[in-house]
């Protein structure tokens, strides 16, 4: 089958809802399909590219576009269904993360360039890259993005990723930025950028349908939590690594910027202000489960989840929760208790139903 029959099935069923500009950027899946798909010797590496009968490299696709408009749906649909031997999708902040660690490890055994290495081994086992949710907000990144990116496309690697932004909006105002703008140069030639500029917040649509907030913890509450995760998903949860000063951060499931986690993996762990701030550039609407109510007992924990909600509401990423109770009774008694009507507050603001949307 074709992406499209696929695409047009899932229409039919139910599963996905027509729309025209998801159609247009199907056309352009498609096409990289079927270059991908071409018989022949190798399509990348030294052979590749000294053979004359080999077509030209594939030129890979950069899809940006508001949130829940289908750009990781469109992605996955592709991947699944593409037929490099050599595959895979990965969250563009952990596959940084990953190269950052490899680097680290190169330099330990005095290598002249930490990278080179890194990159050759991505690209001895990667035919096809997909990144979901590509933006740089570090750095550490913005310094080696070019250069191993530009290592990947001239051996052939083929790389489609997702952005809310623009290339040219990726690192905007930040440090040093001058030296970032030959990578943006680099995207605009190598992959074709693609607006997906549909009218539809699919993902808006499908929250309205549901309630945010559920209580009092209970097996309906966690069954209703476990249809929004597959009403907004629909696939089996991936956990997401993220990593903030050398600490690890562990999102138990998550796809297209969408993450599932219980009150204990993220407010019963000892983190820090930072390291909310990662989750809440990562990632567009948490599902938080299992928030018990607050009080001396257990201080620590309600001043990580006021941490965390602040965090979120910034960001304005969307909640969705189960809880022991309403948000105005949560925290009743103890230190905190005056502060937490804050918090209160805002987790109202946030069960609204626009709340999020760009």
């Amino acid at each position: 089958m074709t992406l499209t029959e696929i695409f047009q099935a899932r229409v039919k069923s139910g599963a996905l809802k027509e729309d025209a500009a998801q159609y247009e950027a199907l056309n352009l899946f498609e096409d990289l399909h079927k270059q991908i798909a071409v018989p022949g010797p190798s399509r990348r590496g030294f052979k590749g590219l000294l053979s004359r009968k080999n077509p030209a490299p594939s030129k890979g696709l950069y899809l940006y576009g508001g949130v829940g408009r289908g750009k990781s749906m469109l992605m996955d649909l592709f991947y699944d269904a593409s037929p490099a031997q050599n595959k895979r999708r990965v969250h563009f902040h952990a596959f940084m993360q990953e190269i950052h660690e490899g680097m680290h490890k190169a330099r330990q055994s005095k290598v002249s360039d930490a990278l080179e290495p890194v990159a050759a081994a991505v690209i001895k086992t990667s035919e096809l890259l997909c990144f979901d949710e590509m933006q740089i907000t570090d750095i550490t990144d913005a310094m080696i993005v070019g250069r191993l990116f530009e290592k990947l496309f001239d051996a052939g690697v083929v790389i489609v990723t997702t952005s809310n932004r623009h290339p040219d909006d990726l690192y905007k105002d930040g440090l040093n930025r001058n030296l970032f703008l030959p990578f943006i140069a680099l995207i605009k030639e190598r992959l074709t950028v693609y607006n997906l500029d549909s009218e539809t917040d699919h993902r808006l649509n499908r929250l309205q349908a549901h309630r945010t907030y559920f209580t009092p913890l209970s097996e309906a509450a966690e069954m209703a939590i476990q249809r929004v995760w597959s009403d907004l998903v629909g696939l089996p949860p991936r956990p997401l690594t993220l990593t903030h000063k050398q600490r690890e951060i562990v999102l138990p499931a998550y796809h297209g910027g969408v993450a599932l986690a219980s009150f204990h993996d993220l407010c019963g762990q000892p983190l820090g202000p930072g390291d909310f701030l990662m989750i809440a550039q990562n990632i567009r609407v948490l599902i938080l489960k299992d928030i018990p109510r607050l009080d001396r007992t257990n201080n620590n924990e309600a001043k990580r989840f006021v941490t965390l909600i602040d965090a979120l509401y910034e960001a304005r990423v969307k909640l969705i929760a189960s809880a022991a109770t309403e948000p105005e009774l949560l925290y009743e008694e103890g230190r905190g208790a005056f502060e937490f009507e804050r918090t209160a507050s805002r987790l109202r603001e946030m069960q609204s139903a626009d709340w999020g949307k760009e």
